[in-house]
């Protein structure tokens, strides 16, 4: 199967299951292989250090290259809390927990709410809520 036909057959919830998947993995590349080439990834709540949103494909795969390839974290789990399929069939929204562990055997655990929408089989638009101050605590 083609990765378009791939893509035509995602539903939400499986795009959100490949999300996480690609966040334990640390894989950019199979993240933003889920985006359409013009999609819009924001981060409501920033952090110093990281950039409101990514504009395209090309730039989730390059920014998070960036950021993952430059954390020692390894990410163990990623929990998640709960899902919502909503009124609009393109719409998902989960609630998840991040846990992982960085060098030195320190653990984390990091909140987050993901907002995604899916069209033909592609992420097309993410919201993504991270609760930045445990994350700036698990990174040190």
């Amino acid at each position: 199967m083609s990765q378009l036909e791939t893509a035509v057959a995602r539903t939400p919830r499986e795009a959100l299951a490949a999300y996480h998947r690609a966040m334990l993995d640390k894989s950019a590349d199979d993240l933003a292989d889920l985006y359409a080439p013009d999609a819009l990834h924001e981060f409501p709540f920033t952090a110093p250090g990281f950039p409101p949103r990514y504009e395209g494909r090309e730039a989730v795969r390059a920014g998070y290259r960036a950021v993952w390839g430059a954390s020692p974290v390894r990410i163990d789990e990623v929990r998640t809390v709960s899902s919502y399929e909503t009124a609009d069939p393109e719409v998902i929204v989960a609630e998840h927990v991040v846990v992982g562990t960085i060098p030195a055997d320190a653990s984390f655990a990091v909140p987050g709410l993901l907002v995604l929408r899916v069209r033909d089989g592609l992420i097309t638009h993410v919201r993504d809520y991270m609760d930045t101050a445990a994350l700036a605590a698990a990174r040190g």
